[in-house]
């Protein structure tokens, strides 16, 4: 409240001057204390309602805390705003250079500029704005985002076969690890099968199981293959295959596809279904390994392919010796199903991992002394767990992390990746020692071991998996790095990935 006193008259002209001297110092200081309440009022009405926004959200952060994340947040919303501003302005330049260059064109030496020339001229110098864009957002950007790591490199992935013949979805898949090569495929239809890689065609089926089959393992040296099953058994059998004949090189890239009607897709998915179930099957194994009392999810080799390793929803994991199908040992302490097992490439280690959020190591390395090493990292199923060349483990579980650890510091991993998905059996080339994510959003990624994301596998309505990818597969003969899928979507995928810049050695 302001009081304003009146001054005593002095005279006709004196208070006439007094009046107006008043008047303007009342009129300046009323403006004055306008703009001090309005800039008050403002404050407290931005505060009033960042305190009413905070009070009326459920959330056990600090009011304080909260109030300096929604400062942050207005910070980066106007960092924002002036990228958004400055990408308005050379979207105005890029269309004020595309006129002139019209203009210009209609009057070069009384003709017309060739639409070749003219898509040149225009491509050369909007290429330029179109870096100084890249530039100015990567500079602008760079506090904002400059923890998160990027690609390193632009990687070419293409399809290179489909592999089509299963009535149900895939679990999982393999490359055999001597002549031929071939892949092999299990599936909850209960049997498995083997596939020519170059043709797609396949060659083989195996339908012994009396329940879905779960994982396919190739034996080190022999033509020999292991199956696991929920029909609580896992069975070793031989077989013989004959590659076709290569036809003449087609272009069997993904624009291929693209051109493909869904109603054709599915017809040649029935075809391809139909001249599967017509190849020789193999319908009696010749080893059976029963002991499980439940499913039996996984096995694989042990070095040297003199005995196999099983994993099972009994909580249990059991060692045989080939020759004889007879139990060596049985590997207890989980506390949940066993969901993966897998075996060292060249030293007698096992790991497996389990629903009870933890992966153990299991070292049969001395006959006498049979250690054990738990992994606990996870907060949700691990769904796998690999060996990689070196000394290391790399795990994926449902909790959307894959996990790098070393084998001689088991505390802690040396690095995590999170993504937005679960994540399920992985995978690690020998060569370049890229993982492959299968994902159950349909997506499949690509990281290095430190971390940073390569690549992610095209995917859309006519390309790539339509439903969960199950497993993924590395074959990296002849130089050359293919990556294999598999999914519920009843087929697999052959991807042939080309990274321009290799991983370099520490």
């Amino acid at each position: 409240t302001w009081v304003v006193f009146a001054q005593p008259q002095v005279g006709k002209s004196g208070s006439s001057a007094a009046a107006r001297h008043t008047k303007q110092k009342r009129k300046s200081h009323s403006l004055s204390i306008r703009r001090s309440n309005s800039t008050e009022q403002d404050q407290r009405t931005g505060t009033g309602m960042q305190r009413d926004m905070l009070d009326g959200q459920d959330s056990k952060l600090p009011l304080s805390m909260r109030s300096t994340l929604l400062d942050l947040f207005g910070q980066i919303e106007r960092e924002f705003e002036s990228l958004y501003i400055e990408n308005l302005e050379l979207r105005r330049e890029i269309d004020t250079l595309n006129e002139r260059l019209v203009s210009e064109g209609q009057t070069i030496e009384g003709g017309e500029l060739s639409k070749g020339a003219l898509k040149a001229k225009a491509s050369h110098s909007t290429s330029q704005l179109s870096q100084k864009l890249k530039t100015t957002y990567k500079a602008s950007t760079s506090k904002i985002v400059s923890s998160f790591k990027a690609t390193t490199s632009r990687a070419v992935c293409q399809i290179l076969k489909e592999y089509v013949g299963h009535r149900d979805g895939i679990w999982d898949l393999a490359i055999t690890r001597n002549s031929p090569v071939v892949l092999g495929t299990a599936s909850a239809d209960h049997s498995a099968a083997l596939w020519s890689i170059e043709t797609g065609k396949c060659l083989l089926r195996y339908a012994g199981h009396a329940g879905s089959v779960n994982s396919i393992k190739f034996h080190p040296t022999e033509q020999m293959a292991l199956t696991a099953s929920g029909d609580q058994t896992a069975h070793i059998w031989r077989y013989m295959v004959q590659l076709p004949v290569i036809p003449p090189v087609a272009d069997i890239s993904a624009q291929c596809d693209d051109e493909l009607d869904f109603s054709d897709k599915e017809e040649a998915e029935g075809d391809a279904e139909a001249q599967c179930s017509e190849v020789p099957t193999i319908r009696v194994a010749t080893t059976t390994l029963k002991s499980h009392q439940g499913v039996v999810i996984a096995a694989d080799w042990l070095v040297g392919g003199k005995q196999v390793v099983t994993a099972s929803w009994d909580r249990a994991a059991n060692l045989y010796e080939v020759e004889t199908s007879e139990l060596v040992h049985t590997l207890t302490g989980h506390d949940q199903e066993l969901t993966h097992c897998c075996t060292h490439p060249s030293q007698r280690l096992v790991v497996t991992s389990s629903r009870d959020t933890t992966f153990r190591l299991w070292d049969f390395r001395d006959p006498s002394i049979h250690s054990v090493n738990v992994f606990q990292g996870h907060t949700d199923t691990v769904t796998s767990a690999v060996f990689t060349v070196g000394d290391n483990v790399v795990s994926g579980s449902d909790d959307r992390t894959v996990k790098v650890w070393d084998l001689k510091n088991m505390r802690s991993p040396i690095a995590t990746i999170r993504t937005d998905s679960a994540v399920n059996r992985i995978s690690v080339s020998a060569n370049q020692r890229i993982i492959a994510l299968p994902h159950d959003n349909r997506q499949v990624r690509l990281f290095d071991m430190t971390g940073v994301r390569l690549a992610r596998l095209p995917r859309s309505n006519r390309q790539g998996h339509r439903r969960m990818v199950c497993c993924s597969v590395w074959n990296e003969e002849n130089a050359s790095c293919n990556l294999f899928t598999c999914g519920f979507d009843r087929q697999a995928i052959g991807w042939n990935i080309n990274i321009p810049v290799l991983l370099q050695e520490k």
